[in-house]
């Protein structure tokens, strides 16, 4: 060992070690103050950056989730206000059948219409979240009928073939038309002038007819038509015999027929006849997966109690009307439509291209129950005359049909697409969170543990620079002479 007074060497590894002791006392105490095991890029650079990657998809998706809650609610004020509305197309349907059934309430079952629809209206029009009017159609789908002959009416919403309903045409396939029921005679009479031998009966659908001995075919026939706007069952002649037509297609308007005579049928059994509904391929533009495409669908007539068979609608609600001209299978491949669409957008997800869309439709009364009856709709019914208050009762039930399937819809997007996407989100926040917690977290009783360790190692080195520094120089200058 060389003994020197200018340089010190024991003290100065001493001083190095101490000195390191003393950074690594601070780091410690740096992070257990700090709760962060990596306070800086320096203390772990591909930690840190893994850490800060993770960081920021946990605050996309933390907005996200709150981007869905706002959607949610708009939703939620949506559901609320087209409950409001299927209440009073109901009332509008109760009103319509009172009129039907009696009379001489007509007047008064008008005015409550009347009412329901300025009401219904005025919930349409001022319905809003936000600067978004909700259900006067401005944030949604609409349907236009490009070809009158062959369609009466067309009712698209923002979901068709599994995707979301896109600009384009529509066109139809006609693979099955509908009928009308009908109950041929089995009676032979010379002509509509043969007069009946003794009096009776006819019951259809409910509605007696009175047959007087000395009456008529013709007369039996116009007291049947008398009725028919309660029956909806007309009564023709052709080839000698009574052919009884139900004024409405589909298997929802059927004819029942029971006599205490031979008048129509021989012998005094009833006679039940049903109608069948048309069905019909349907192409139109939709996006699945972030690719627009034509889809073909199938659409039924008749679905729902009440509707014609001529009225189709698939499984979300969408619906086309047919024409009698229009209802034959030579309805082939034509175009009947154009869908124009502005449906509002969702941004649900951390990432560009993460979103969805909903169209809000229109719920006003002048876009309910359209293309039942040709050129009216739920804002036009009359029902104070007997063959208005039969059509309003067609229209309401469609217009009935419109609102609830409307309804469901916003259910499902509720459900399918924004809680679904909520809940996967939730639980990836959470596993991310648990991520950059073992990257970035300090564990705490590790570190208490080295910090204990280097207190106990600073005071070791302390002690040991005050020996280098002490007892060398004393041995140093006893060398001197």
């Amino acid at each position: 060992m060389d003994f020197s007074m200018v340089t010190n060497l024991n003290s100065m590894v001493a001083n190095y070690y101490l000195s390191q002791t003393n950074n690594a006392i601070a780091q410690s105490v740096q992070r257990l103050s700090s709760g962060l095991q990596i306070n800086s890029p320096s203390d772990n650079p591909s930690g840190f950056l893994i850490a800060n990657d993770l960081q920021s998809q946990i605050d996309g998706m933390n907005q996200s989730i709150s981007n869905i809650q706002d959607s949610n609610n708009m939703m939620k004020t949506t559901a609320s206000a087209v409950s409001q509305v299927s209440t009073l197309v109901n009332s509008i349907k109760s009103s319509a059948l009172d009129a039907q059934s009696n009379p001489s309430n007509a007047g008064v079952d008008q005015t409550a219409i009347q009412q329901a629809l300025q009401s219904l209206n005025n919930i349409a029009g001022n319905t809003y979240y936000g600067s978004t009017n909700l259900l006067n159609g401005s944030a949604g789908t609409s349907a236009s009928v490009t070809n009158s002959s062959d369609i009466s009416g067309v009712s698209f919403g923002g979901t068709y073939g599994n995707g979301v309903t896109q600009n384009g045409p529509i066109t139809i396939t006609v693979t099955q038309a509908a009928t009308a029921a009908t109950v041929t005679g089995t009676v032979s009479y010379a002509s509509t002038s043969a007069t009946f031998a003794t009096g009776g009966s006819i019951t259809i659908n409910g509605q007696t007819v009175n047959v007087n001995a000395g009456d008529s075919v013709q007369t039996m026939m116009n007291n049947i038509n008398s009725v028919s706007n309660l029956s909806g069952v007309s009564a023709g002649f052709s080839s000698g015999h009574v052919i009884l037509t139900q004024q409405n297609y589909g298997s929802n308007f059927s004819i029942n027929e029971s006599e205490t005579g031979s008048f129509i049928t021989s012998g005094t059994g009833a006679s039940v006849a049903n109608g069948t509904n048309a069905i019909a391929s349907v192409t139109a533009m939709t996006e699945i997966n972030n690719n627009t495409q034509a889809v073909t669908t199938t659409f039924n007539g008749g679905q729902a109690p009440g509707t014609s068979g001529l009225l189709l609608t698939d499984s979300y609600g969408n619906a086309i009307t047919l024409t009698p001209a229009g209802n034959t299978t030579s309805t082939s491949n034509v175009q009947v439509g154009q869908v124009s669409t502005n449906a509002a957008t969702f941004q649900i997800g951390p990432n560009a291209g993460q979103t969805a869309s909903f169209s809000f439709q229109n719920m006003t009364a002048g876009n309910l129950g359209t293309g039942v009856v040709s050129g009216q709709n739920l804002d036009t019914i009359n029902v104070t005359t007997p063959s208005g208050a039969a059509n309003a009762v067609q229209i309401a039930t469609a217009a009935a049909l419109q609102v609830n399937n409307y309804a469901a819809s916003i259910g499902s997007f509720q459900n399918n697409v924004l809680t679904a996407t909520q809940n996967y989100l939730s639980n990836s926040v959470t596993n991310l969170t648990a991520s950059v917690s073992q990257i970035m977290d300090v564990n705490v009783a590790q570190e208490s543990t080295n910090l204990a360790n280097l207190t106990q190692l600073q005071q070791s080195g302390v002690a040991a620079l005050y020996t280098s520094n002490n007892s060398l120089s004393s041995l140093v200058s006893k060398l001197l002479p």
